[in-house]
């Protein structure tokens, strides 16, 4: 399965908050994630060294909100969007089923809108 392909805007100051559910087959039927871990970092660049941010469902940056209809969200705090200083960066989040199967779920790139409001 190719990851879907998702750009985000984080809203620098912002609390970041976006929900998704995962669906699969032909009609479309939901993931049950129940057992599952989930991991997430947001990078500059594909070679920067080092995480803009790390986001795991150990840290609360990714809630499973209904394992059983394959729904979850991703979280960032006010505080940690708002010490963001990039214009553009990249990331892709993936799934880890209880068997330890990883799957890359989606990617893509993040935009942030800067903060007047301060």
């Amino acid at each position: 399965m190719q990851p879907a392909t998702i750009d985000l805007t984080i809203y620098q100051g912002s609390t970041f908050s976006q929900a998704f559910q995962w669906k699969t087959g032909n009609p479309p039927t939901p993931v049950n994630l129940t057992g599952y871990t989930a991991r997430m970092q947001i990078r500059e660049k594909l070679t920067s060294p080092n995480p803009i941010i790390t986001m795991t469902t150990e840290n609360g940056g990714i809630v499973i909100t209904d394992a059983e209809n394959g729904s979850f969200s991703l979280e960032i705090s006010a505080t940690d969007t708002a010490a963001f200083t990039f214009k553009s960066a990249v990331y892709d989040l993936e799934f880890i089923s209880p068997s330890g199967f990883v799957r890359r779920l989606f990617e893509g790139s993040v935009s942030l809108s800067p903060e007047v409001t301060r």
